[in-house]
């Protein structure tokens, strides 16, 4: 398994038009990528500016072709103007 945390910090005023975005993106990456196997999008109240990615993907390769999909280029495309910050992190399973 390879595990990818992403964290966005959203600009003020734009988390309504964000999550709509970031669940469809969740959904067909979920639905139509053979190697994503969990794809979860997290907030929490206290800090509604922030939202947090917990993926799992086969392999590195199942994520780079993540990267590469359709959908995947138009919600990054969307959601440029609304994000202040974003930080993406790996995890390779060890054993």
């Amino acid at each position: 398994m390879y595990a990818v945390c992403v964290t966005f910090r959203i600009k003020p005023g734009e988390a309504g038009r964000f999550m709509p975005l970031i669940e469809e993106n969740a959904r067909q990456s979920l639905e139509t990528e053979d190697g994503c196997r969990r794809f979860d999008v997290c907030t929490d109240e206290s800090r509604p500016d922030e939202v947090f990615l917990y993926e799992l993907y086969d392999d590195a390769g199942a994520f780079a072709r993540h990267k590469e999909t359709a959908h995947f280029a138009e919600f990054d495309a969307a959601v440029t103007d609304m994000v202040a910050e974003k930080t993406v992190t790996t995890y390779a399973r060890v054993s």
